[in-house]
């Protein structure tokens, strides 16, 4: 993502995967609770949880679905920190092909995690209704 000088947003450490092993190692995310917020948000969305792939090399995030009538909407969840964003395709990387917070989002900020919205990513317009 580019920052144009809008957005003053400074990455927390073992944002991006990378650490110094002298600063020991990074904070983890519990896949316990992105497992049962999941659950929750697919109660609210009126769907059931599909696979979850927990973090592998080279991704620097836990990769869900949650399968409704209108499709399948995919859940990014952090490994190192309790942040969630949307995704039209799986993928093990991403630019900028993120969408705008879902309807049924807050069911994550409601179980503690940090649902990124277009402040922090780009929005591709989707209805995710």
């Amino acid at each position: 993502m580019v920052n144009e000088g809008n957005i003053d947003f400074t990455l927390s450490r073992g944002a991006t995967g990378f650490f110094r092993p002298q600063d020991g190692p990074l904070p983890t995310t519990d896949l316990r609770a992105f497992r049962a917020a999941l659950y929750a948000a697919s109660r609210v969305a009126g769907g059931e949880v599909g696979e979850v792939e927990e973090q592998a090399y080279p991704r620097t995030f836990h990769t869900a679905t949650i399968i409704r009538r209108a499709g399948e909407n995919i859940v990014l969840c952090h490994a190192h920190h309790p942040w969630i964003a949307f995704a039209q395709t799986r993928r093990d990387w991403y630019g900028e092909e993120f969408l705008a917070p879902l309807p049924w989002a807050h069911a994550f900020t409601n179980a503690g995690f940090v649902v990124l919205t277009e402040v922090f990513v780009s929005s591709s317009g989707s209805d995710g209704s």
